[in-house]
């Protein structure tokens, strides 16, 4: 029987570093995500997390080693063994593909939940204002907000603010979402409205890699855990094993203050 070709991964990581001048922030990370799969990046702050997630749609050049998104490299033309690095214009077409939420809303004050949701769709004309309103209303009903969508997002809470800015990353229908510490900027009693909706959108097959703090969505919704300190993966596995008897010092010391 001919070998069954093997899946290609969403993500891919071989031996990503990054350095800011002298200070070295990636080490030679090297990781695969699969499709429909669950990454959750834990670690202490300075660790590399968020520097890696930023890698990963090019919003940061790497110095050393390849990353790719569904088989295409991040960022760079490969030509033979080399590679060049894209037009920003070719970087940021690719970078469609990839949702990402970050631990500021960032959401356009003058503009109501729903515009802020239609806005980069109907940039590239992705269809007709009925289409995108319609596509942007079934959005913000899946977030929980659909009685929401004429409030500017001074008149909502940060919770309510960070679920259209998750509506605003799914509008451009990505095939990968990133999500940079989503609730470290909210009030503790809205963290759960925000990871229920992250929780849903796992359940529907969306690949994600999470930066988190949140031990109990890590255990609960990762398929896969990673312990990153120092710009190395320290530890990586099955999120309960990682989380109940962790192999390596560092990961102990870390688990020890925070769960």
């Amino acid at each position: 029987m001919a070998n069954q070709q093997q899946p290609v991964p969403m993500v891919l990581a071989e031996g990503i570093s990054k350095s800011y001048g002298s200070n070295l922030v990636l080490r030679s990370i090297s990781l695969e995500v699969a499709r429909g799969e669950v990454l959750c990046l834990v670690g202490p702050s300075g660790s590399g997390k968020s520097t890696f997630l930023r890698c990963i749609n090019h919003l940061e050049t790497v110095n050393a080693g390849r990353l790719m998104v569904d088989g295409q490299v991040v960022g760079y033309r490969e030509k033979g063994d080399k590679l060049y690095e894209m037009h920003p214009k070719e970087a940021a077409k690719q970078r469609r593909d990839i949702g990402m939420v970050f631990q500021r809303f960032n959401l356009f004050p003058h503009m109501t939940a729903l515009e802020n949701v239609m806005l980069a769709p109907s940039l590239l004309g992705k269809g007709s204002k009925a289409q995108l309103k319609a596509k942007a209303m079934e959005l913000l009903a899946r977030v929980g907000l659909a009685d929401r969508y004429d409030h500017y997002p001074a008149h909502l809470s940060g919770g309510q603010q960070q679920r259209v800015a998750i509506a605003r990353a799914l509008a451009m229908e990505p095939k990968l979402m990133l999500f940079d510490e989503p609730t470290s900027a909210l009030d503790p009693e809205l963290v759960g409205e925000v990871l229920d909706v992250m929780k849903g959108l796992a359940e529907s097959g969306m690949t994600m890699i999470v930066v988190t703090h949140e031990m109990g969505f890590a255990r609960e919704v990762a398929d896969k855990l990673v312990f990153m300190d120092g710009g190395v993966v320290v530890e990586a596995g099955d999120p309960a094993e990682v989380l109940s008897n962790p192999q390596r010092e560092r990961t102990k010391a870390f688990l020890s203050k925070v769960l």
